[in-house]
C-alpha cells in the first residue's frame, strides 16, 4: 500500500494527510451545524471538542505509549523499503491518531446529520478512509495502525454522540437529534 507511489500522488497525499488542508472542510461542517442548530452549535462544539480530546489522548496514552510499536519509517528492519513522503513524525504509530480522530468525527457527524442529509455518514466515512489511507501512503503507519484507529475512533464517535443525546434528554438542550 505504501510501495505504489508516484510524484503526482506524493503531492496529493502530502496535502490529504495535512491537518491544515482540511480547514475549509471543517469550517463547512461548522456552517452546516450552525445553519441547523443556531446558537446550540456551541453545545455541539463542546461535544466535538470532547470527541477530539478523548480520541487524541486515548490513541496516545492508551495505545502508542503502551504498545510502543515503531512507525514503519522508524523501523530499522524496513530501512530503504518505506517510501516516506515527508517527515516521519513521532517514534510510535499504533494506533493512528489521524485515523482515530477522523473516524470519530465521521461517526459523530454522520449520526448528527442522519435525519438531515441522507448520505452524510457515507461521505464522512469515505473522507475518514481517505485521510487514514494517506497515512499509509506517506509511510508513517501500517494498515493495522489505521484499522485499530478506525475502530477506536468510530467507537469514540458513537459514545460521544450517545452521551450528547443522553445529556440532551436529561437537561433539555432542545437539540432535536
Amino acid at each position: 500500500m505504501n510501495g505504489i507511489h508516484s510524484p503526482f500522488f506524493d503531492i496529493v497525499f502530502y496535502w490529504v494527510t495535512s491537518k491544515i488542508f482540511w480547514a475549509p472542510f471543517y469550517v463547512f461542517l461548522i456552517y452546516l451545524i450552525a445553519r441547523k442548530w443556531g446558537w446550540k452549535t456551541l453545545i455541539i462544539g463542546f461535544f466535538v471538542g470532547l470527541l477530539f480530546l478523548i480520541g487524541d489522548r486515548t490513541s496516545v496514552l492508551l495505545f502508542k505509549d503502551v504498545f510502543q510499536r515503531l512507525r514503519p519509517c522508524h523501523n530499522p528492519e524496513l530501512a530503504g523499503l518505506v517510501h516516506l513522503v515527508d517527515v516521519c513524525g513521532g517514534q510510535f504509530g499504533f494506533v493512528s491518531s489521524h485515523a482515530t480522530n477522523s473516524f470519530s468525527l465521521a461517526m459523530f457527524s454522520g449520526l448528527l446529520f442522519k435525519k438531515h442529509y441522507k448520505h452524510m455518514m457515507t461521505f464522512m466515512l469515505l473522507w475518514a478512509l481517505l485521510v487514514s489511507y494517506s497515512r499509509i501512503y506517506v509511510g508513517v503507519h501500517y494498515p493495522a495502525d489505521i484499522a485499530a484507529g478506525a475502530i477506536l475512533g468510530g467507537s469514540i464517535g458513537i459514545f460521544v454522540y450517545w452521551l450528547m443525546r443522553f445529556l440532551n434528554q436529561q437537561f433539555n438542550f432542545k437539540l432535536e437529534l
